[in-house]
């Protein structure tokens, strides 16, 4: 066996040098990879919590609407005040929508009558010049 020469030295050592940056970046890639499904992990259990949270509120509100608190008469009047705003305001609404769809329906047919008319009319007007013309 023969000693290594000093470039030869010099050629392995940058071999190692290479190979162990190589290494180090593949480490620090995988350790930012791993971080990376953390988080993503995290995030998705934070998502489900906070699911969880507005679905416990729901269900809680529901269950306060179905079970009231009595309130004292005052109170309850008031609520039945704002209740009643409430419907004839859905109610008024509902009425608004159906005489504004009503009225389009009336104005796009005596579009269409406007329109078939006067077909009508340059139709008739081509039929007497036609019977003028033999």
């Amino acid at each position: 066996m023969d000693i290594p020469t000093i470039p030869d030295q010099i050629f392995y050592l940058i071999i190692i040098i290479i190979v162990a940056m190589v290494l180090i970046i593949i480490v620090a890639q995988w350790r930012r990879v791993a971080q990376g499904k953390n988080s993503v992990a995290m995030l998705e259990k934070e998502i489900q919590l906070k699911k969880m949270s507005m679905v416990e509120k729901d269900i809680e509100s529901k269950r306060l609407m179905d079970n009231p608190i009595p309130l004292p008469k005052n109170q309850q009047e008031s609520l039945q005040a704002i209740r009643q705003s409430t419907t004839d305001t859905r109610n008024e609404i509902g009425y608004l929508h159906s005489e504004i769809n009503e009225r389009l329906a009336r104005l796009e047919a005596q579009t269409e009558q406007k329109k078939l008319e006067k077909m009508l009319k340059e139709i008739e007007a081509k039929e007497k010049k036609l019977n003028r013309d033999k």
